[in-house]
């Protein structure tokens, strides 16, 4: 863990603290609440710590395994005092996104064969879905990229123009055909784009309706299809972006997103509006599919790579 603390940049490391601080805040309270009275870790301690993990939208699944963990841990030691009980909890989260194949990343970089690199980038309206395109787009021109993005959510006007403005605001090249334009058509034109400008990373912004899944699925799937047209292994990524300040609501958009289509990746934006940062654990936990950036602030570096050792050390860190 130290060679990655190391590595993390302190401005970063800061931001991260400063984006989970009501999570942290609201844990400690409720954590010191579920052991007043108690030196042992004992029934009614990890009862309480069941409620504390649930009321923090880790999610009864993933809380529950978390509990069996730490009933295991007491059964074998015989004795937990209730001051370890923060640590024994940090390592069992700890090892539970190791498990998840959540990636310890420090920097945001692309595989070296894949040219251009092709993100598609879903999840519903307003959950900071364009925010994130221009965030991410920003970060990786940072790190040395030519990045392309591809205005492919046509349903809103707002949608293009906002994803317009981002290109400009962070100074990349964007495809568009404005409002009720054929999202397929403006993907392949981004795709032959791409190609042809040498660029290293292409992002494709789509829809965000889930009123009716199959003309979801229908419209991603013809997306990902003729972008096959173009790269045949297109899209290399698929993004969801979920609100993690919405708690057990991004749990459920994930669990529809990812029966429309094939998602791969997830980022988690708004920790910082929120109490809710558990929820990273449990969609992690639930759905095995790696937490690949996380949103802790409205600055334009405020998208971070996600870092499971980092996450965890500020997570459970009581300043």
């Amino acid at each position: 863990m130290g060679f990655f603390s190391k590595l993390f940049n302190k401005e970063t490391k800061e931001n991260l603290d400063n984006g989970l601080a009501k999570t942290k805040e609201s844990f400690f309270s409720k954590l010191a609440k579920a052991i007043v009275g108690k030196t042992t870790v004992d029934a009614d301690v990890l009862d309480n710590l069941e409620e504390v993990l649930i009321t923090g939208d880790v999610g009864v699944n993933t809380t529950l395994k978390i509990i069996k963990r730490i009933e295991a841990r007491v059964a074998a030691n015989k004795y937990v005092n209730t001051s370890e009980l923060n640590n024994v909890l940090k390592e069992e989260v700890a090892a539970l996104l190791i498990e998840n194949n959540s990636p310890d990343s420090i920097d945001f970089e692309i595989p070296k064969d894949k040219r251009p690199y092709v993100i598609m980038v879903v999840g519903v309206n307003g959950v900071g879905k364009t925010t994130t395109i221009g965030k991410l787009s920003h970060q990786l021109k940072k790190a040395g990229y030519n990045v392309i993005l591809g205005a492919a959510d046509t349903f809103r006007a707002a949608a293009v123009e906002q994803l317009t403005i981002w290109s400009q605001r962070v100074g990349v090249d964007i495809v568009s055909q404005g409002m009720g334009a054929d999202p397929a058509s403006v993907a392949f034109d981004t795709l032959s784009s791409a190609k042809a400008k040498n660029a290293d990373v292409v992002i494709i912004d789509t829809a965000g309706r889930l009123h009716n899944k199959v003309n979801l699925m229908n419209e991603l799937t013809k997306i990902k299809n003729v972008m096959k047209k173009v790269i045949p292994d297109a899209p290399h990524e698929v993004l969801l972006v979920l609100d993690a300040s919405t708690g057990q609501n991004a749990i459920e958009q994930c669990r529809q997103f990812t029966a429309a289509t094939d998602v791969t990746a997830l980022a988690l934006t708004k920790l910082d509006g929120t109490a809710k940062g558990g929820v990273v654990i449990g969609i992690s936990d639930e759905f095995k599919i790696p937490v690949k950036y996380i949103g802790v602030g409205e600055k334009m570096d405020d998208l971070q790579v996600f870092n499971r050792t980092e996450f965890v050390d500020s997570l459970f860190s009581n300043n």
